[in-house]
């Protein structure tokens, strides 16, 4: 069992817990097994932070067909980049990366300034445009179905997250496995499996994006309060999870975790 592994560490010597972590391992696991199954082609939009490797472990070492990618903005810490080569290594595949368009980002700069974002939340979304949408509609393309790492506590943006949703920005089905996780729980996982994982979590990082706009936390903080830190927390998503504000229901026959609806 989970628990009889790394008991050193305190949340692994909590039975109830890792038992928890264990069942929603294997809840996760079915369903993105269903999903590969029925919304092939079906990729997975990896940012490398704790939420994704848990999911990136569970994708490549149950051999399940749902190709992972990465947007690299140009602009990610250095740790980051590093975690990319050491999945690869670990795990023996390649994480397809999406890079921007230069003319794109060279237009942000020239209308804005290298670091306009921090000007205004027109200027700071302008840049997640031109880094990151771009190059996850170019990633998205053709495919049925994403998966990402997204979960309800992380921000006030996301307390309505569920599992299942349609996005109609892209047309197609986005499925959130951990919605319902805690942290705690990803952190079970990751330890317990011995995962690797961005060295800047362990220095007050735990939501990491692009270097010039994460910082460390302070205690107390939410876990988003290092992520675009001079907004107001409603603000502060790049517009990749969000549809005019709100996430959609899925349209399409829901796919179930062992089962069971998913919601």
């Amino acid at each position: 069992m989970l628990r009889e592994i790394l008991p050193a560490i305190p949340d692994l010597a909590d039975a109830k817990l890792v038992d928890t972590v264990a069942e929603k391992s294997a809840a996760v696991r079915r369903l993105l097994r269903d999903v590969a199954r029925d919304y092939a082609p079906v990729v997975f939009a990896n940012s490398l932070g704790a939420e994704d490797m848990v999911l990136t472990d569970m994708i490549w070492n149950d051999g399940i067909d749902i190709g992972i990618f990465s947007l690299d903005t140009g602009r990610l810490p250095a740790e980051t980049i590093e975690l990319m080569a050491a999945a690869e290594r670990r795990y023996g595949h390649r994480i397809e990366i999406f890079a921007p368009r230069h003319n794109t980002v060279q237009e942000f700069v020239a209308g804005f300034g290298i670091n306009g974002f921090y000007d205004s939340v027109e200027a700071r979304k302008a840049c997640c445009h031109a880094r990151k949408i771009e190059p996850l509609q170019r990633a998205l393309a053709g495919k049925q179905a994403w998966i990402t790492g997204l979960r309800a506590a992380q921000s006030p943006t996301r307390e309505k997250l569920k599992t299942v949703s349609f996005d109609s920005a892209n047309n197609l089905v986005k499925i959130s496995p951990l919605a319902d996780w805690s942290e705690r729980e990803v952190w079970v996982y990751l330890r317990a499996n011995q995962v690797p994982y961005n060295a800047l979590h362990d220095r007050n990082y735990p939501s990491i994006g692009c270097a010039p706009c994460t910082r460390a936390i302070q205690p107390g903080e939410d876990v988003r309060a290092g992520r675009w830190w001079w907004e107001a927390p409603e603000t502060k998503e790049c517009g990749l999870h969000l549809v005019d504000g709100k996430l959609v229901r899925v349209t399409k026959p829901e796919v179930g975790a062992g089962g069971t609806a998913a919601t």
